[in-house]
């Protein structure tokens, strides 16, 4: 369950992943991020992207490995607990030089270096999700943000098989 916003009797800040159940241990280690790099870091760096809410990381996988793969290879949803909020770096849309960075696409250089900078100087880095404009994406790198986050809970992932129906011939 989603825990309810702090305005709403919540407490704690939540972030959520969405991976590969072979690579459940190895959640917060930025592997693929490091080996290709990412929307918001380039390759080399070891950034972990979440969501703060389960269905907007559901959705960011979805976005790159189809509904199929959700379907039919094993994910496990991995709940983080953000132990020093204080330490989340909030970056709001007007923060961002290019606004096409907001939005789905290969990312440019300047994007990535953009997200290099600033997950070298904070912890964590709240920044709008490109895949959902309503939505936010949290972004660290596991050495630096050691000891501010806790891992809460990982469990089986299933899809709705709706999202990957039969084909009628």
């Amino acid at each position: 369950m989603t825990p309810l916003p702090a305005a709403l009797g919540g407490g704690e800040l939540v972030a959520w992943r969405l991976e590969q159940a072979t690579f459940r241990a190895a959640w917060d280690s930025g592997e693929g991020a490091y080996r290709v790099g990412g929307h918001w870091n380039s390759r080399g760096l070891r950034a972990v992207y979440c969501s703060i809410d389960p269905a907007t990381a559901i959705l960011e996988v979805a976005v790159h490995k189809g509904f199929k793969a959700l379907d039919t290879v094993p994910h496990v949803l991995t709940a983080v607990t953000i132990t020093e909020p204080s330490s989340v770096h909030i970056v709001e849309s007007a923060a961002v030089p290019n606004p096409n960075w907001l939005r789905p696409g290969i990312p440019s250089a300047g994007q990535q270096a953009f997200g290099d900078a600033l997950l070298v100087r904070h912890k964590f880095v709240l920044i709008p999700s490109a895949v959902s404009t309503y939505s936010w994406s949290l972004i660290f790198v596991g050495t630096t943000a050691a000891g501010a986050y806790a891992l809460r809970s990982q469990e089986p992932f299933a899809l709705d098989t709706s999202l990957h129906p039969p084909r009628n011939p």
